[in-house]
């Protein structure tokens, strides 16, 4: 078994409590669009790229996908989750230790988002530039997560085999991007349950992560 050389970071949802902030976004627009969100329509929003979540909005209210109406919703919840991002977002429970950790350790470190370029610049504000060696975003992919694009662009940036990769995520989108892309995955749900499947290994929080865990994960998760 290859030794781990990289860790990939989820970012919303698993280093930053910024699903919340989302949330008020994405409801807010459905209001704006005439309805009200189902939890079923909100809860499959979670970890999609822009473009997927404006499909999903778009279905879930009963309105017509018009390109030019879904490219207005877009630039609303754009500018509105630009608002929402501005100050200091919350951290989630030992994120940012689990950052310094892997840091400590010389090991390479990645940021691979569905989040936009323009919004995770936002977010860097409050993760700190110094922790990640690359940053991958939704819109400089051609797909986004669920398909594996975006961890084959980051292990790619880092000059790494997805197989000697840990990706640490929270959601089902995610998990299956990084898994696909041929990571060990570390999953630790935040606002909704991840069904298990073959390459993914659970845990509750990233308090108290340690590198020898994330060995761990590269070494459990392979078949």
């Amino acid at each position: 078994m290859p030794a781990l050389a990289a860790v990939l970071w989820d970012m919303d949802g698993t280093l930053l409590d910024s699903e919340k902030l989302w949330d008020v976004g994405v409801r807010e627009l459905s209001l704006e669009l005439g309805g009200a969100m189902s939890e079923e329509t909100r809860h499959a929003l979670i970890g999609s790229a822009a473009d997927d979540a404006l499909r999903t909005i778009f279905a879930g209210l009963g309105l017509d996908p018009d390109p030019a109406a879904m490219a207005d919703a877009g630039e609303w919840l754009h500018d509105r989750v630009t608002e929402l991002m501005a100050g200091p977002i919350p951290w989630r429970p030992g994120a940012k230790d689990a950052l310094a950790a892997v840091r400590a350790a010389g090991l390479k470190s990645g940021l691979v988002t569905n989040t936009t370029r323009a919004l995770t610049e936002l977010c860097l504000d409050t993760l700190g530039r110094d922790y990640f060696d690359i940053t991958v975003c939704g819109d400089e992919v051609p797909r986004g997560k669920p398909a594996p694009d975006p961890y084959l662009r980051g292990t790619d940036l880092l000059g790494v085999s997805p197989d000697v990769c840990v990706a640490v995520e929270d959601s089902p989108t995610g998990s299956l991007a990084a898994a696909t892309a041929g990571c060990a995955v570390l999953v630790v749900p935040c606002e909704i349950p991840v069904p298990a499947r073959p390459g993914l290994i659970f845990r509750d929080s990233l308090t108290g992560l340690t590198v020898d865990d994330l060995n761990t994960v590269q070494h459990t998760a392979r078949p």
